[in-house]
């Protein structure tokens, strides 16, 4: 098992890594990382792990300000000094929230946990390889302060990025957050049902309501619900938007 580990105090990092040893004696702990920056640019570059343990406070941000920026899509289990981010934690891919200082027998039961579900954590991918599809995101968990809600892909008209956060739109113009970037999305969701137009947003075929041509064979794009400046699709996009109207992307 190969396992990240995101901390920041160097004695929180030796003790964890020591327990990890006790309790997984075959994992081999592929890198350590204590700031936001370096672990985003580490996950830009290497596969993902098979677990990451994640401290939720870091020195030049928190967990959750890494998870906006990558996709990290394996279990994590985060570690803290506080309970007020057990929340945030519930809507990320994590299979425990302990608390600092960490006991040896809750670290136990994480473990423990993981392997229970890690049916689930795979099944998706063996059913990419035996089946040669690729498995996109179906719902997304919404986090209204301490309400949580469950939103269907299906639900989304369109997403777009304002003010350096990440946002979903329903067809009856509600607004969602979402932890996600738009590049991480893009990713995420299928190629036949949304398109990248351009840095702002991502949009759905049912979302147009109008498309007129533009200078240097942009399209500018009218959707509903309706925005205050109708977006346009950039020029390097504008070829290949073309093939997904009529079908040919996937």
């Amino acid at each position: 098992m190969n396992i990240v580990i995101i901390e920041d105090e160097h004695l929180a990092y030796e003790r964890m890594a020591k327990l990890v040893k006790e309790i997984i004696p075959v994992s081999q702990i592929v890198a350590h990382h204590d700031t936001v920056d370096a672990s985003r640019r580490w996950f830009l570059q290497n596969p993902s792990p098979d677990l990451v343990l994640l401290d939720v406070q870091l020195s030049d941000g928190t967990a959750f300000d890494l998870l906006k920026l990558v996709n990290i899509d394996c279990p994590i289990i985060f570690t803290t000094a506080y309970d007020k981010y057990a929340i945030d934690a519930f809507a990320a891919t994590s299979i425990d929230y302990l608390l600092k200082p960490i006991k040896k027998a809750d670290l136990e039961n994480a473990v423990q946990k993981l392997k229970k579900f890690q049916n689930i954590f795979h099944a998706p991918e063996a059913a990419k390889k035996s089946t040669g599809s690729t498995e996109y995101k179906k719902r997304f968990v919404i986090r209204f302060g301490e309400h949580i809600k469950s939103l269907s892909v299906d639900d989304i008209a369109y997403c777009y990025s304002e003010n350096k956060s990440t946002y979903a739109r329903d067809a009856e113009g509600r607004v969602y957050p979402l932890d996600q970037n738009l590049d991480t999305l893009e990713e995420m969701l299928n190629p036949s049902d949304f398109f990248r137009i351009n840095r702002q947003y991502i949009i759905t075929l049912k979302a147009i309501t109008e498309m007129r041509t533009y200078s240097k064979a942009r399209v500018i794009i009218r959707l509903n619900p309706a925005v205050k400046e109708p977006p346009v699709v950039s020029s390097e996009r504008a070829a290949d938007f073309k093939r997904w109207l009529g079908g040919e992307l996937n």
